[in-house]
């Protein structure tokens, strides 16, 4: 049975006028992508406790990011076929997505949904402790999108026979 896509967003911040900043996606092969977004002029909002947290300057992302409308297409083209993907935390990450898709002017041909609606009550009761467990294993580092999507999707895999 393949894995479920598991997608994660940075941001800018967690407030009022934060905006995405690096998208990560699982892949149900296990592989794993991510894309930093340049901010569009009007993404002003810029929190440093969320670049301590991710470690990614504004700078960096003006430098190497890529604007909006082409990390909208690449989301639809990687996510259309299976027209869903799942995150830890829905609430922040599609509005983040729902931000991203509105500036690039595109429509998303997938949904994002709360990956806890696939958990069982004993993958939820395990989920921190094995996401922990393999945080250490992999040594992964946290608070990058493409690694965060990726530990999620091993915690989902490590849970799953529970």
């Amino acid at each position: 049975m393949p894995l479920p896509i598991l997608l994660d967003i940075e941001a800018s911040g967690f407030g009022r006028g934060s905006y995405p900043i690096e998208i990560g996606l699982a892949r149900a092969d296990g592989s794993c992508c991510a894309f930093l977004i340049q901010p569009d002029d009007e993404w002003t909002h810029w929190d440093p406790k969320a670049e301590l947290l991710h470690g990614i300057s504004r700078s960096r992302l003006i430098r190497e990011g890529y604007p909006p409308i082409e990390v909208a297409r690449w989301l639809n083209d990687e996510l259309a076929v299976h027209g869903i993907a799942y995150s830890d935390s829905w609430g922040y990450d599609n509005t983040w997505l729902s931000l991203l898709f509105y500036q690039a002017g595109l429509l998303a041909r997938f949904r994002l949904e709360a990956l806890r609606r696939l958990l069982s009550e004993a993958q939820t009761a395990d989920w921190g402790a094995t996401k922990e467990r393999l945080i250490a294993e992999h040594g992964i580092q946290r608070h990058r999108a493409g690694d965060d999507a990726r530990l999620l999707q091993l915690t989902y895999a490590a849970t799953a026979s529970l």
